[in-house]
């Protein structure tokens, strides 16, 4: 009879799940989601959606990230909605939440504790990232159809920058306090 089968350092699966937590790992993956996303829209949702639920099944800590993706991806998601609302975004079909920005939110919110850690301890440049990289983000993205701007270009660049130069550092925030843990949870219902 042979040997059952257990789950050693050195097995494919744990080494995955290790690698899922390099930096460089997470910013290849969200490069890539991003990719998906944001030039692939709903043609690639179904990829997007894989590339997400790939990164569930490879982070060590299961119940814990999804907790982070809701937290912290819901976050971003309530406030381009609200954005929405107010028309300073415009989609196409006028959908106020495409599936595929949701899936980009999701999969941002994976980088405050990996790839974008950096920024995490030094409130200042995580303001100024938020009021500069997500206006510009956006702005890129309505250079490649993505989205449009309902007001003028200025205003919207100026709300977005104000908006995220305070919200960034509050998820960093977040994203410390609950969620950087390093206890592995025993009682994980999920499959892994």
């Amino acid at each position: 009879m042979p040997p059952p089968l257990v789950e050693s350092a050195a097995s494919p699966l744990s080494f995955s799940r290790q690698l899922s937590e390099k930096a460089w790992f997470n910013a290849l993956w969200f490069q890539s989601t991003w990719f998906c996303t944001v030039l692939g829209r709903d043609d690639l949702l179904a990829v997007s959606l894989g590339l997400i639920g790939l990164h569930l099944l490879l982070v060590p800590q299961r119940r814990l990230e999804m907790r982070q993706l809701a937290l912290l991806g819901g976050i971003g998601i309530a406030v381009d909605t609200g954005l929405s609302v107010i028309g300073v975004f415009q989609f196409q079909g006028g959908v106020l939440m495409p599936g595929w920005l949701a899936c980009l939110w999701l999969a941002f919110a994976t980088t405050p504790g990996r790839s974008l850690a950096f920024l995490g301890a030094r409130p200042w440049l995580t303001a100024l990232a938020g009021g500069l990289v997500f206006p510009f983000n956006y702005f890129a993205g309505s250079r490649l159809g993505a989205v449009e701007f309902g007001w003028p270009l200025w205003q919207s660049l100026l709300i977005m920058a104000l908006i995220w130069s305070l919200l960034l550092p509050a998820l960093y925030y977040l994203q410390r306090r609950l969620f950087n843990s390093t206890e592995v949870e025993s009682h994980d219902p999920l499959p892994r």
